[in-house]
């Protein structure tokens, strides 16, 4: 021994700017995932909880569920404005087999006058499938006049599909 105390490895420039580099990159990839996830971000709710959310949620787009009532249906084909109100659907899967189906929860809610309802403006051509109690799956933004705009809308007639309602969450 000569009495020399040990120097520490030095990295190499070319290890520390790799090093570096890779940090970099798995940031730039972390950042890309959060913010593309956070765009893609919709909330999911029935009638009841998009109308007493109102204007707190009118800046995002949401998806919501509700029973389409037929005696509202106008639809404008030269303009292609389809209008129509849809009628409040509990998202409680196990409440919709309780109550006997899904056909007899839309039925119910499009017949109960106390349910909560909402008026939708869509624009496009008129799906064959919008009748009444057909369930209306919409994606869009409620308004500042109260009237949910839908950028999207899938309509699943209950007597043609055996699907449930989507869970839904507020």
């Amino acid at each position: 021994m000569d009495g020399s105390v040990p120097q520490p490895k030095r990295r190499s420039p070319g290890k520390t700017k790799f090093l570096i580099g890779g940090l970099l990159i798995a940031a730039a990839i972390i950042y890309l995932i959060t913010s593309a996830t956070q765009a893609a971000a919709q909330y999911y709710m029935t009638v009841d909880e998009l109308v007493a959310k109102g204007q707190t949620v009118s800046d995002r787009d949401v998806r919501v569920s509700g029973a389409v009532d037929g005696s509202t249906i106008q639809y404008d084909a030269k303009s292609l404005t389809l209008q129509f109100t849809v009628a409040d659907v509990t998202g409680d899967m196990n409440e919709i087999d309780a109550r006997g189906g899904l056909a007899k929860v839309l039925h119910e809610a499009v017949s109960d006058p106390n349910a909560t309802r909402m008026q939708v403006i869509y624009e496009g051509p008129k799906p064959d499938l919008l009748r009444n109690e057909a369930q209306a799956i919409m994606t869009g933004q409620m308004g500042p006049d109260g009237v949910f705009h839908a950028d999207e809308l899938l309509l699943k007639c209950p007597s043609r599909y055996s699907d449930e309602v989507p869970a839904q969450s507020g």
